[in-house]
């Protein structure tokens, strides 16, 4: 079994939403690389990550936080 852990960013930082409303969402991380390689240290062997930016808005504003999950770890990325 393969288990993929998320990144889901918002304004680069990490976050999850509250019932999926982007006003209400709580930051894990502000440091997106450094959330990857807590989950590479872990174990996992992939990473998939979420622009809400994106999803929501229609245009990212995540490139630098994924520029920085990709420099980080040599883990393959779902985006």
């Amino acid at each position: 079994m393969i288990l993929y852990p998320a990144i889901d960013l918002k304004d680069g930082v990490c976050v999850r939403l509250k019932k999926g409303l982007m006003h209400e969402a709580t930051v894990f991380n502000d440091d997106p690389a450094a959330q990857a390689r807590t989950f590479k240290a872990q174990g996992f062997q992939w990473l998939h990550c979420v622009d809400l930016n994106g999803a929501f808005d229609g245009r990212s504003v995540n490139a630098e936080a994924i520029k920085s999950i990709r420099a980080a770890i040599d883990l393959p990325i779902q985006l």
